[in-house]
């Protein structure tokens, strides 16, 4: 078993920065892949960010150059920092964990077993 907590949402403006963070525990921190979703009112979940438990991280297209996603080994957390926020940003933030490894393609949510509550961020114009 894994749990996840996301903390760190807010409101905020456009162009403003905002760092989530996903506490991630119940498991060795290093044998799970942690990646960030994000799912906007009336819209499918979609991929933001994902760090594989290989090392490798990748981004959706949408935030690539805005968004970093990393691991802290000594707090078992997953920041997402998030910069040159825009309002199509909005949305609840998720953090999802597998024990697979993931390539730099895998966008997709199903190989995800654990999956946090959610933390909204709101950007507005």
């Amino acid at each position: 078993q894994v749990q996840l907590e996301e903390s760190g949402g807010g409101l905020v403006q456009a162009g403003d920065s905002l760092r989530l963070s996903c506490v991630v525990s119940g498991r060795t921190f290093s044998r799970v892949s942690i990646g960030w979703f994000r799912q906007a009112p009336g819209k499918e979940r979609e991929f933001v960010a994902a760090s594989s438990r290989s090392g490798i991280t990748f981004y959706a297209d949408s935030v690539k150059g805005r968004f970093t996603i990393s691991r802290d080994y000594a707090k078992t957390t997953v920041p997402l920092q998030m910069n040159s926020l825009k309002p199509e940003d909005t949305a609840v933030y998720y953090c999802a964990a597998t024990t697979e490894y993931l390539s730099a393609t895998s966008y997709s949510s199903s190989p995800y077993d654990y999956w946090g509550q959610g933390t909204q961020v709101t950007v507005s114009s």
